[in-house]
């Protein structure tokens, strides 16, 4: 089981966008890998397709590998280590361990 799903808000611990936080938009789960909003930007050289697409130079977010990524609670505000809690009905739910909320 990878420890971040798409849509989940996670801060990045190491690499050169160390500290910033954004929202998982894509998770690779062979790679063990996500995409996430506003981090590991690069610059591609686009070449134009057809007459209405435009090439030139774009960014475009590159995956990160997930050991670099750390949930983040929005009840505390900060990067959490979680647990996952089976409730009656057997859904799983991921809790913060310092506040014991649902992430």
């Amino acid at each position: 089981m990878l420890r971040v799903k798409r849509g989940d808000k996670v801060k990045v611990g190491a690499g050169k966008d160390k500290g910033k936080t954004g929202k998982v938009l894509k998770v690779l789960t062979k790679k063990r890998r996500a995409v996430v909003e506003g981090v590991n930007i690069v610059k591609k050289h686009m070449r134009r397709r057809s007459e209405t697409d435009q090439g030139g130079i774009k960014e475009v977010p590159l995956s990160i590998h997930i050991s670099n990524l750390s949930l983040f609670c929005p009840s505390c505000n900060r990067e959490a280590r979680f647990e996952i809690k089976i409730l009656d009905d057997k859904s799983k739910i991921r809790v913060c361990k310092r506040c014991s909320k649902p992430i």
